[in-house]
């Protein structure tokens, strides 16, 4: 009765949480996957200050400051405590804005510290064998070597590929136009292999696939859009196929992509644009793994090393 009890106050406060996420989908264009990491984050804090009689509004400084020693405590990692304290900061901006609070108990809060994070990818003769996994005889693989080729290809995030529009391809100048976070839109070249790939799926796999008009490119068996998690476990199969070992995530080859990029003398700024970053920040961390892999390199090939 009384975890029902607690359950039933937080979602009091739930309005003030749909009003702050509406009003982030209208001015951002926030994703669903967005918008559901905020409604978590926020219940989660939520539960925390009910337990201490308090609610969303009438939290100080010094509340919050417990919530993160409390995150700490249960070893919620420093960057996952940042991008939990980022939402509360959004969030109490906003009810600034709304005229609901007058002072803003985030303000003086600064972000924890985060050890620098290095993306996992994978090496360029791995990503070449898992290109090549697939058995081209078969629709389904067929259709899947086409999305591994554009992947790698175009660093897209894995929403972005799923939910790819055959009218956001320019076949002619061999340009994609990507619906990015917070509808951004932003051009990216295929390249060769990736623009035949996708022709070649379309000619031969995708009419076996759609049994209906649809104007997603990719499909799933059923003739409709397939999820991010279905697309990962059919990556996962392909690696296991060539003994590809090492832990994926749904970023491995667009870290691949931009790692790959900057291993051979791309410009940051473009890689920047390529990946849809808004922050050059974000694209940083890319020399530091192009530096690992010439302090790698030097260690293996120089003779004084």
């Amino acid at each position: 009765m009384k975890k029902n009890g607690v359950k039933h106050q937080v979602k009091k406060q739930f309005p003030l949480i749909e009003d702050f996420i509406q009003h982030l989908w209208l001015e951002k264009g926030l994703s669903q996957n967005t918008q559901s990491a905020y409604q978590t984050d926020l219940s989660q804090f939520a539960l925390f200050i009910y337990k201490r009689d308090l609610t969303l509004e009438t939290v100080s400084t010094t509340d919050i400051e417990s919530y993160m020693h409390e995150l700490k405590r249960i070893k919620i990692s420093a960057r996952s405590a940042g991008r939990k304290l980022s939402c509360l900061k959004k969030f109490y901006h906003f009810l600034i804005l709304d005229k609901i609070i007058e002072q803003d108990p985030t303000r003086e809060i600064e972000t924890p510290k985060q050890a620098l994070y290095l993306p996992k990818s994978l090496s360029e003769q791995d990503v070449e064998a898992l290109l090549n996994a697939p058995n081209l005889e078969d629709a389904i693989e067929l259709r899947d070597r086409a999305m591994l080729e554009l992947l790698y290809a175009t660093g897209l995030r894995v929403t972005e590929l799923v939910s790819l529009q055959y009218e956001q391809i320019n076949f002619r100048l061999g340009l994609i136009r990507v619906i990015g976070k917070g509808n951004k839109e932003r051009l990216v070249p295929l390249g060769e292999v990736a623009l035949e790939f996708i022709q070649v799926y379309l000619k031969l796999a995708r009419p076996q696939l759609n049994t209906k008009q649809s104007p997603i490119l990719f499909l799933s068996k059923r003739g409709v859009q397939m999820t991010r998690q279905t697309f990962w476990h059919r990556i996962k199969i392909y690696a296991l196929r060539v003994n590809i070992t090492s832990s994926l995530s749904p970023h491995t080859l667009r870290h691949a992509f931009a790692t790959h990029l900057v291993n051979h003398g791309a410009d940051l700024r473009v890689v920047q644009s390529l990946l849809g970053h808004s922050d050059l920040s974000t694209t940083q961390i890319y020399t530091h793994v192009a530096t690992q892999r010439l302090q790698q390199l030097h260690q293996t090939h120089h003779p004084r090393s």
